[in-house]
């Protein structure tokens, strides 16, 4: 037992021996580096410049007087006196907790030595106090043996100026106080040269309404067919670049090229046009002979639309890797389109705004963006400008980054956040940006903006904004406006802009340049309590706004209502199908302006977009064989191409003039006509 006892005091000697080797390691780096605690190096705030903290390293002594107040202060100097007690000699006393986990001794000695080194050990750690402060206070570690240490702990007390009055502060305490405010003084710019421009003064005063003149639009002399309004979008130029980029791509995938040619494009897109009226459950069904669809299945065979439809190109794929653009299948078509759209007359009352093309495919990547606030949420995304009667006149497709890489921008406008270069983009194209005003939403409106492009372009502008968006403008709050009851408002202007914040079921706030609050007008709303509607107040720019924003909104409700189908395997087939029901919606609206300058009677949309699709079927071609017609439309009969009278068998009632009877039928119209020396109908009839 005695020999197991010399070995056992031989080993914690030398395991004390190597602990004291480590304490004056850490004496030596304390005294050379200030010692922070990882907590607070990690969560607390830069300290104050308060006097406390710009005395350099406070010691742990003074943090637990301050904080733990003087009872714990005189505990701590217990323990600083028992711990002097202990000599070199003694060092492997030190190692109780060691002895105590291990079980060799439960001596009361040993018990003692615990509670000195665990005092040792709170007195290294940081108070609870100090640490909610969060403040980075430098901290001295606290030896083991105190005598050797070369800083007095005992009096740490009298550099606290609240226990010493005779404490005065140096004269570098003093300059580290006031440090910040030194800092302030030298880094603050003076008044005349200050780069921070002085707030705007706004003033509760209307601006003058800009009176836009009307539009001059002149009537043509006599009203085009479906056709030609058709034509003057979708041009024989983007036909004949489909039929060629189809032919090759066919022969990059096969070897060998399908062989199609503009008339059979034309077919197959008089296709498209009508499954977009009459919807069938499959494809299928329109060629098979239970619900054979004679329109569509006399046009074409089912295999070669199939056909079509899967070659059908607008590029050339080995070209991709040398444009930046995302969209290079689509952008040829697109960019041709878009040169159409921006040749039509436009009015003096824009709008712009955000469309989606539907598309719920895996393959276009990110160029998939979603709107939760469109009927089609997710798909691609579009910036129109249209005009306030809904047609389009010019259109950016989104790409991120490089949707401008085809823009001429300078370097200032290159350094515009996204929705002013969109807004510069589309309002350049304008025809008379000085005569013009712009409506748009909220996500394009800001005060810096409508001062911008009205300095610029000279566009005037009116849009919707968030409430914290209105340029600093110190509107009314909404509980004090709702208080106020329906049609009350508020505005303030500075610099020809107005902000103006109106009552209606909620509050809407605007920003404006081109119309104030006069004249005031009244608009009817339903009132709940009296079960009637009430005339309530509407400043001039809300019924502007409101009249002349929806263009868009009217585009994308006409292109919806027969849409043409798209596959979901390649993701620019629902852009091709976009383009055509756009090229229908923008001709429809254009015929529907001219019916109204020379007074005739309109055609409803769905009977234009049939008669276009029959007239690519029909105009300019040869007559089938055993082909029945019906009667034929404008283009067709006035084409002079393929009429040749035939005789029949039987009479029929001549189509011309009511009471003429007849044998003689044209081939191409399918209609009986007089041809005597006496009635010349069939002459007459194909001639304008």
């Amino acid at each position: 037992m005695k020999e197991e006892e010399n070995e056992l005091h031989l080993q914690i000697k030398e395991e004390g021996n190597e602990l004291c080797i480590s304490q004056d390691v850490l004496k030596q780096e304390s005294e050379t580096f200030p010692v922070y605690s990882t907590n607070e190096e990690k969560y607390c705030r830069e300290p104050k410049n308060t006097a406390e903290n710009c005395r350099g390293p406070k010691m742990i002594t003074d943090q637990l007087h301050s904080h733990n107040g003087g009872a714990e202060n005189q505990d701590w100097e217990e323990s600083n006196d028992e711990d002097t007690e202990l000599s070199s000699d003694e060092e492997p006393k030190q190692n109780g907790r060691y002895q105590e986990t291990r079980g060799y001794d439960n001596s009361s000695d040993s018990l003692k030595r615990k509670g000195r080194i665990k005092r040792d050990m709170t007195d290294q750690t940081m108070d609870t106090k100090t640490y909610s402060a969060r403040q980075r206070i430098p901290l001295a570690l606290v030896p083991a043996n105190p005598q050797d240490s070369d800083a007095d702990l005992s009096d740490a007390d009298d550099d606290d100026p609240a226990l010493d009055p005779d404490y005065q502060p140096t004269q570098a305490e003093d300059s580290a106080d006031n440090s910040f405010e030194s800092l302030d003084e030298e880094e603050s710019p003076s008044k005349g040269t200050s780069s921070v421009q002085p707030p705007l003064k706004r003033h509760k005063k209307d601006i003058e309404e800009f009176e836009a003149p009307n539009p001059r639009l002149e009537p043509p002399k006599t009203l085009q067919t479906p056709f030609q309004y058709f034509k003057m979008l979708f041009t024989d130029g983007m036909i004949e670049h489909i039929a060629h980029h189809t032919n090759l791509h066919s022969a990059q995938k096969l070897g060998d090229s399908i062989k199609t040619s503009p008339k059979e494009i034309e077919d197959f897109i008089a296709i498209l046009l009508l499954i977009g009226v009459f919807n069938f459950p499959s494809l299928a069904d329109y060629w098979h002979h239970e619900s054979r669809f004679s329109v569509v299945a006399d046009t074409m065979s089912r295999k070669r639309f199939q056909l079509l439809r899967r070659f059908i190109h607008f590029s050339d794929n080995q070209q991709s890797s040398e444009h930046p653009d995302r969209f290079f299948k689509i952008r040829p078509l697109f960019e041709m389109f878009r040169k159409q759209c921006l040749l039509i007359p436009s009015t003096y009352k824009q709008s712009v705004d955000e469309v989606m093309v539907a598309y719920k495919g895996t393959k276009a990547r990110s160029l998939h963006q979603c709107s939760t606030n469109k009927p089609d949420k997710w798909g691609f995304k579009l910036f129109c400008r249209a005009s306030s009667s809904g047609i389009i006149h010019d259109l950016l497709l989104y790409q991120g980054v490089s949707t401008f890489f085809n823009v001429a921008l300078s370097e200032q406008e290159e350094k515009l956040p996204l929705e002013a270069k969109l807004m510069t983009t589309l309002c350049k194209t304008i025809n008379q940006p000085t005569l013009s005003v712009v409506f748009c939403g909220i996500f394009f409106t800001s005060f810096s903006l409508i001062q911008s492009l009205h300095t610029s372009l000279g566009v005037k502008w009116i849009g919707a904004i968030r409430p914290n968006c209105t340029g600093g403008a110190p509107l009314m709050a909404d509980k004090e406006l709702m208080k106020k009851g329906r049609g009350a408002y508020d505005y303030r202007s500075a610099e020809g802009v107005i902000a103006v914040k109106w009552f209606d079921k909620k509050c809407v706030s605007l920003l404006s340049n081109a119309y104030g609050i006069m004249p005031l007008s009244t608009v009817n709303r339903w009132n709940k309590k009296s079960r009637r509607k009430i005339a309530i107040s509407c400043p001039s720019l809300i019924r502007a706004y409101n009249e002349h924003i929806g263009g868009i909104d009217l585009s994308e409700m006409l292109v919806h209502l027969y849409k043409t189908p798209a596959k979901p395997g390649r993701w620019y087939i629902p852009l091709f199908g976009y383009i055509l029901d756009l090229c229908i919606a923008n001709s429809w609206l254009l015929y529907k302006r001219d019916c109204g300058l020379l007074n005739q009677k309109l055609m409803s949309l769905k009977r234009f977009r049939l008669a276009v699709a029959h007239s690519l079927n029909q105009a300019n071609k040869p007559v089938p064989k055993n082909a029945p017609r019906s009667k034929p439309q404008p283009d067709v009969r006035y084409d002079n191409l393929g009429h040749w009278p035939f005789n029949c068998h039987k009479r029929g009632r001549c189509n011309l003039c009511p009471k003429g009877v007849s044998r003689w039928k044209c081939q191409k119209c399918n209609v009986f006509l007089c041809l005597n020396t006496n009635k010349e109908c069939f002459v007459a009839y194909h001639q304008k």
